[in-house]
């Protein structure tokens, strides 16, 4: 029976808490957030229990736990966790900055504590089911993450926030890390850049280019991969893959095949992989240093673009 805790119950939070409450062999002990409506929220559901203090909160006998906080507390939440000696899961982006993110990892890796990053759409069964069928043929990867403006992220802007899922995925399935990456992006309703372009390099030639932005009435999920003899077009909401090709000369048309895809939440993937790895089955799927090469590419966005 794994004992786990979840900091932080906004809407991320709350999936992560209500996942684990469903989950076999799993002991929710606590929760911890700032807002006593979110506490009595969470004791009226699941019936655990509620800390407004972290300090108390880590008192308690845990394994595990989730943290979803505002990226800019990543790094002082996920510290307290790491001294504590407490397996972590630290909700996309790693931290604020690269120079946090690699202070948590080494701090993680010194005191041997399992810290795994909460980049999910490695989960999405449309994505794994793309880098199963690109293999190494891939040349390009394209990616759409658009939607309206969610009122309840206020301290980073669209890059950090829904272009870290991308840039996480352009390594995932290229196989590669970046070589280069440049973006122009512009702030029209929010305190921080709220569209941007962002174009990519990978080591191994690979080319990425991620269009995301806080401005489109309706969420947009769509990736398309060009590889040398076919096509691949995924939607991943619907969790759904079509590939498109070789041409057939007699038809005089590209042949279109639709992928089967068992549809998954990918919450309950993710959290299941990271108590496996916890448990010691497995290796962390996702590991905080992917997550930093994720913040490097993001600082260097920030910077003007180039080598990463």
């Amino acid at each position: 029976m794994r004992k786990v805790g979840v900091i932080g119950l906004g809407s991320m939070g709350k999936i992560h808490l209500r996942n684990y409450c469903e989950m076999p062999d799993v002991q929710v002990l606590g929760v911890m957030d700032v807002a006593q409506a979110n506490l009595d929220e969470a004791k009226s559901r699941f019936g655990v229990a509620g800390f407004a203090d972290l300090d108390e909160f880590l008192k308690l006998d845990l394994d595990a736990v989730s943290i979803s906080v505002p990226t800019v507390l990543h790094f002082e939440v996920g510290m307290k966790v790491i001294e504590r000696g407490v397996a972590l899961l630290l909700e996309k982006p790693l931290a604020a900055t690269a120079a946090q993110g690699s202070q948590l990892v080494a701090a993680a890796r010194a005191k041997g504590v399992p810290l795994m990053v909460g980049h999910i759409e490695r989960f999405n069964p449309a994505i794994l089911k793309l880098k199963e069928l690109a293999g190494e043929g891939l040349v390009s990867v394209d990616i759409e993450r658009v939607g309206p403006f969610p009122a309840r992220i206020q301290d980073v802007g669209v890059i950090r926030d829904l272009g870290s899922h991308d840039l996480d995925l352009l390594r995932f399935l290229s196989g590669a890390d970046f070589e280069s990456v440049d973006a122009v992006f512009s702030t029209t309703l929010a305190p921080h850049e709220d569209s941007a372009f962002i174009g990519a390099r990978m080591k191994n030639g690979v080319l990425g280019h991620i269009t995301t932005n806080w401005l489109t009435p309706a969420r947009s999920r769509s990736i398309r991969v060009a590889c040398k003899d076919r096509y691949f077009v995924a939607d991943l909401i619907a969790q759904q893959v079509r590939e498109y090709g070789p041409f057939d000369p007699v038809a005089k048309t590209y042949t279109v095949k639709e992928h089967p895809v068992m549809p998954r939440e990918q919450m309950r993937e993710e959290l299941t992989a990271f108590l496996a790895a916890v448990r010691g089955e497995r290796p962390l799927p996702i590991s905080g240093e992917d997550g930093l090469c994720v913040l490097a590419a993001i600082e260097k966005i920030f910077a003007g673009g180039g080598t990463v």
